[in-house]
């Protein structure tokens, strides 16, 4: 029987190619969207066209009754989550002098505690049939730490915090916790940085001299993913062009 794995934020550029490469390996997978989002049905038709049955549902991942009843239609309706991905995420990037509460807290809100919060309804299930993997989609920038980013930084390394804490917890109930930290990757997100400050201030700093393919991460994820990992759990594995070393 096909495993599930459920992608939060699957509709984004890495989380729409960590989908397709976790369907192309057989899963069963479902996908989380902010309530109220456009365009759902469009993005899963398109899906639908390249070959991929997709479930989407609707979660504020920032806000835990919001994920625990998104889990339990989930379980219900698709089945019980294998492989969780916790891949949402955003920014709000300003100095620390410039930066307000609001935009502290939505980030933390939405790129730490949504770990929590999705985390939860399904580890005990994983726990009790031997089997789970549990990844968390962090951020170079969580380890080096980034100009205009003390709300994303501090978010990002304390999902890896999170990652080392739970992996001790269930390293011996079949069940690995891991993190991977993406360096730049060629999204849409970091392709609206203008061509100027990406060649001038982002690439030079990367010394494979180019942006991270989405399907180059979506593949990391399926290895860990994989009954072939078993043995990797608490780790933090990098994947960033060599920008950061560690």
């Amino acid at each position: 029987m096909a495993r599930l794995a459920l992608v939060t934020g699957g509709m984004g550029g890495l989380g729409e190619a960590i989908c397709i490469k976790m369907a192309a390996l057989g899963y069963n997978v479902v996908t989380t969207h902010s309530p109220g989002k456009p365009n759902v049905g469009e993005w899963l038709s398109e899906m639908e066209r390249q070959g991929y049955n997709f479930l989407a549902y609707p979660c504020n991942v920032a806000d835990y009754d919001s994920a625990q009843a998104c889990v339990a239609q989930v379980t219900r309706e698709a089945g019980p989550i294998d492989v969780l991905v916790n891949n949402a995420g955003i920014t709000r990037d300003m100095t620390f002098k410039k930066m307000d509460k609001a935009s502290w807290d939505e980030v933390i809100r939405t790129n730490l505690d949504s770990v929590f919060n999705m985390t939860k309804p399904v580890c005990d299930g994983m726990v009790e049939r031997g089997w789970g993997r549990i990844i968390n989609i962090a951020s170079v920038n969580g380890q080096k730490g980034a100009f205009g980013q003390t709300n994303y930084s501090a978010a990002k390394a304390g999902m890896h915090g999170f990652t080392k804490a739970l992996a001790l917890e269930v390293a011996r109930k079949g069940v690995t916790v891991n993190t991977i930290s993406p360096g730049y990757i060629g999204t849409k997100m970091v392709m609206a940085i203008p061509r100027e400050v990406l060649d001038t201030k982002i690439i030079p700093q990367i010394p494979m001299g180019r942006l991270g393919k989405p399907e180059e991460v979506a593949g990391l994820v399926a290895y860990l993913a994989s009954d072939e990992a078993a043995f990797v759990t608490g780790a933090n594995i990098a994947i960033n062009g060599g920008q950061h070393m560690y």
